[in-house]
């Protein structure tokens, strides 16, 4: 490939589906009082919801270091890319594009002349991950940075992520609640749903029960169709296997299924439940 790809574990991606890919992951970090861990690499999901349900105190998430991604970027560099494209999670929300910013400011400043593009992908989860995965197609059928980079951005464009939560508390104590504040006020007494798509968390609608909560995201799919790489994400929430086969009764096509891990999961909580999908290109 002409062109690596790099993102961070917000993505969501599974080992097997990044395997062959030559996509780079830089992790994040997870932290739980004084105990600090590195997203993917010495904490699992599985582990992760198990730790947050006994924490005292909500776990809290660090942006990987600059030097994290310069080393992602120079071992692309290193195995003979001509450039390198940095796919981040929504800079709205995290500091992590800034880290891979500064990281590619460090190889410039260091008098290499290598070409690297940070993108903000203005998404996260399984949003994230798809824009990733079609990336790396681009790039193994020896698409350049140019095409990549314009792919990217119209991708992003075309990208919805919808959540229902079943608390605001990790988001409300996250900081990262955006314009979802007005939910607030009763957020007992509702299940709300964030729409992601614009790369803020802002409040989408208000439901009174979990059931209708998951008929308002498939009536969402049914109203946008057709969509694309339609997938279901979730935070070992129990009702996943029902949600997509409400989703099933409006979307003929395939559904894919992946796990929130830690960097999403920290601020929506335990039992999210959401989807992402892209609409067609004009």
């Amino acid at each position: 490939m002409t062109v690596g790809i790099v993102t961070d574990s917000s993505c969501d991606l599974h080992d097997d589906e990044l395997q062959g890919t030559g996509v780079e992951v830089v992790p994040l970090f997870i932290r739980f009082g004084t105990d600090e861990f590195v997203d993917r690499e010495q904490i699992t999901v599985e582990d992760f919801y198990r730790r947050m349900a006994s924490a005292d105190a909500l776990p809290q998430t660090a942006a990987p270091s600059p030097g994290r991604f310069e080393q992602a970027f120079r071992r692309h560099l290193d195995a003979g890319c001509e450039a390198v494209v940095c796919i981040s999670l929504s800079s709205a929300i995290s500091a992590t594009m800034q880290s891979a910013a500064q990281a590619a400011d460090a190889i410039a400043e260091a008098g290499d002349s290598a070409d690297i593009r940070v993108l903000d992908s203005r998404s996260v989860t399984a949003g994230l991950g798809t824009m990733v995965l079609q990336a790396s197609r681009l790039a193994a059928d020896g698409a350049d940075a140019d095409t990549i980079e314009a792919f990217v951005a119209d991708s992003s464009a075309r990208t919805h992520v919808f959540g229902t939560l079943d608390t605001l508390d990790n988001l409300r104590k996250g900081g990262r609640i955006g314009g979802a504040q007005a939910l607030l006020g009763s957020m007992l007494s509702i299940k709300p749903i964030v729409d992601i798509s614009s790369g803020t968390v802002e409040e989408a609608a208000k439901q009174r029960t979990r059931r209708k909560a998951l008929g308002w995201l498939r009536d969402t799919v049914q109203t946008a169709a057709p969509v694309e790489h339609l997938s279901v994400m979730h935070g070992e929430a129990p009702d996943v296997d029902s949600f997509c086969e409400m989703l099933a009764e409006v979307h003929s096509g395939e559904i894919r299924v992946s796990k929130v891990g830690p960097v999403v999961g920290t601020h929506a909580g335990p039992g999210v439940l959401g989807m992402a999908y892209q609409v067609p290109a004009p």
